[in-house]
Protein backbone atom coordinates (compact mmCIF):
# COMPACT_ATOMS: atom_id res chain seq x y z
CA UNK A 1 0.00 0.00 0.00
CA UNK A 2 1.16 3.51 -0.70
CA UNK A 3 -0.52 4.95 2.38
CA UNK A 4 -2.94 7.15 0.46
CA UNK A 5 -6.62 6.81 1.15
CA UNK A 6 -9.28 7.03 -1.54
CA UNK A 7 -11.20 10.33 -1.67
CA UNK A 8 -14.38 10.52 0.37
CA UNK A 9 -17.62 12.14 -0.74
CA UNK A 10 -16.74 15.15 1.41
CA UNK A 11 -13.43 15.53 -0.44
CA UNK A 12 -15.16 15.30 -3.81
CA UNK A 13 -17.89 17.74 -2.75
CA UNK A 14 -15.29 20.24 -1.52
CA UNK A 15 -13.46 20.06 -4.86
CA UNK A 16 -16.68 20.74 -6.79
CA UNK A 17 -18.01 23.53 -4.56
CA UNK A 18 -18.09 27.09 -5.94
CA UNK A 19 -17.35 29.96 -3.56
CA UNK A 20 -18.78 33.46 -4.04
CA UNK A 21 -16.61 36.57 -3.63
CA UNK A 22 -18.58 37.37 -0.46
CA UNK A 23 -17.67 33.98 1.05
CA UNK A 24 -14.02 34.37 0.05
CA UNK A 25 -13.74 37.72 1.85
CA UNK A 26 -15.82 36.62 4.87
CA UNK A 27 -13.74 33.46 5.45
CA UNK A 28 -10.48 35.25 4.54
CA UNK A 29 -9.55 32.57 2.00
CA UNK A 30 -7.67 35.15 -0.09
CA UNK A 31 -5.89 38.32 1.04
CA UNK A 32 -8.69 40.73 0.11
CA UNK A 33 -10.65 42.69 2.71
CA UNK A 34 -13.25 44.08 0.30
CA UNK A 35 -15.66 42.23 -1.97
CA UNK A 36 -15.59 45.19 -4.34
CA UNK A 37 -11.80 45.10 -4.73
CA UNK A 38 -11.87 41.32 -5.29
CA UNK A 39 -14.56 41.64 -7.96
CA UNK A 40 -12.70 44.49 -9.69
CA UNK A 41 -9.55 42.37 -9.83
CA UNK A 42 -11.60 39.54 -11.33
CA UNK A 43 -13.10 41.86 -13.95
CA UNK A 44 -9.53 42.89 -14.90
CA UNK A 45 -8.52 39.18 -15.01
CA UNK A 46 -5.89 39.68 -12.31
CA UNK A 47 -7.21 36.89 -10.04
CA UNK A 48 -7.87 33.21 -10.83
CA UNK A 49 -11.66 32.69 -10.92
CA UNK A 50 -14.57 31.36 -12.99
CA UNK A 51 -17.28 33.33 -14.77
CA UNK A 52 -20.29 31.04 -14.36
CA UNK A 53 -23.08 32.58 -16.39
CA UNK A 54 -21.79 36.06 -15.65
CA UNK A 55 -21.31 35.38 -11.92
CA UNK A 56 -17.84 35.32 -10.37
CA UNK A 57 -17.11 32.09 -8.49
CA UNK A 58 -14.03 30.34 -7.12
CA UNK A 59 -13.12 26.66 -6.86
CA UNK A 60 -10.61 25.22 -4.40
CA UNK A 61 -8.14 25.04 -7.29
CA UNK A 62 -8.62 28.77 -7.99
CA UNK A 63 -8.00 29.57 -4.32
CA UNK A 64 -4.88 27.38 -4.23
CA UNK A 65 -3.50 28.89 -7.47
CA UNK A 66 -4.13 32.45 -6.30
CA UNK A 67 -2.46 31.77 -2.94
CA UNK A 68 0.55 30.27 -4.73
CA UNK A 69 0.70 33.21 -7.15
CA UNK A 70 0.80 35.76 -4.34
CA UNK A 71 3.26 33.85 -2.15
CA UNK A 72 6.45 35.71 -1.22
CA UNK A 73 9.79 33.94 -1.45
CA UNK A 74 12.20 34.66 1.43
CA UNK A 75 14.95 37.11 0.46
CA UNK A 76 17.83 34.84 1.49
CA UNK A 77 16.46 31.91 -0.56
CA UNK A 78 15.98 29.55 2.38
Amino acid sequence: MTGTKPPTWLDIEAELRRWTPEEIVEKQLLPYKSVRVLKERCYRRQVFHHNDGGRITFTLDDIRRENARTAVTPADGR
